[in-house]
């Protein structure tokens, strides 16, 4: 059976880890709410009506992507041109080109630094790796002027950070949601990990430290996944009525039983 990211993929590894996909969706929502067509994600109301719930619901979406087999990855993927050609539709005009970069620009940088935060530095061999996964996404996608190596995405990443980011009312809008779903531990949490995870410009624009309260934590986190009570602080980390989409974060080891059970 042929899957669009092969098994011993470093980004099912990445993305397969619960704590790396928290980390990849903070820095993200940081970036998502500085964003200047942050106006797309309000068009619905469904991001600042449940923020939460939009994570999840993004990372169903690239558990189907990383994980499944080819043909169900690429419906996938057009599944997702067609929500978003929908949105167009009814909104009467189109999505910015830069916009739908951005996005992928995102996933491919958190995706390298959650895991080097939490795991280890990566080999360039590796950082291309998820650059060619995600440039296969973008491609299926019919992205215009996408990058065609990890060298030039390394480029148009700084150029997208320096152009495409304001801080605006949605930003300020966006960030009250986050406090009113998180609750104020929680959301002092989220903006430790932001703090950590994201680049310059993106703390610079938010007034984020540059030191993060969680450095030296991290060490202890990782002692906490040896014996096995990380599960125990990640339901720390979200409110309690998302507790089995937490459990559902960590989906490596069920697609390797579901894909073992094929053989």
């Amino acid at each position: 059976m042929q899957y669009f990211v092969n098994k011993n993929s470093i980004v099912r590894e990445i993305w397969g880890k619960g704590d790396t996909i928290l980390f990849i969706f903070a820095g993200a929502s940081a970036e998502f709410a500085l964003n200047k067509a942050v106006d797309w994600l309000y068009y619905t109301g469904r991001l600042p009506q449940d923020p939460l719930g939009r994570l999840f619901s993004t990372v169903s979406y690239a558990r189907e992507i990383v994980f499944a087999e080819k043909s169900s990855a690429l419906k996938a993927i057009d599944h997702i041109n067609s929500i978003h050609a929908s949105l167009e539709n009814k909104r009467g005009k189109n999505i910015p080109d830069w916009a739908y970069r951005d996005v992928l620009f995102m996933l491919i940088d958190y995706s390298i630094r959650s895991f080097e935060i939490l795991e280890r530095k990566l080999e360039l061999s590796e950082k291309k790796e998820v650059f060619d996964v995600f440039f296969r996404v973008g491609k299926r996608m019919n992205l215009k002027y996408l990058p065609k190596n990890f060298h030039e995405f390394e480029k148009m990443r700084q150029e997208h950070l320096e152009q495409n980011l304001k801080y605006g009312e949605y930003t300020k809008d966006l960030y009250q949601q986050y406090r009113k779903h998180l609750g104020l531990m929680r959301y002092r949490l989220l903006m430790e990990t932001q703090s950590l995870i994201t680049p310059v410009s993106v703390r610079n624009y938010l007034n984020l430290r540059k030191f993060s309260f969680l450095n030296p934590v991290i060490p202890i986190y990782k002692i906490s996944r040896i014996i096995k009570i990380d599960g125990l602080l990640k339901s720390l980390i979200l409110p309690s009525e998302y507790q089995e989409e937490i459990k559902s974060l960590d989906i490596q080891n069920a697609y390797t039983t579901q894909e073992k059970r094929r053989i």
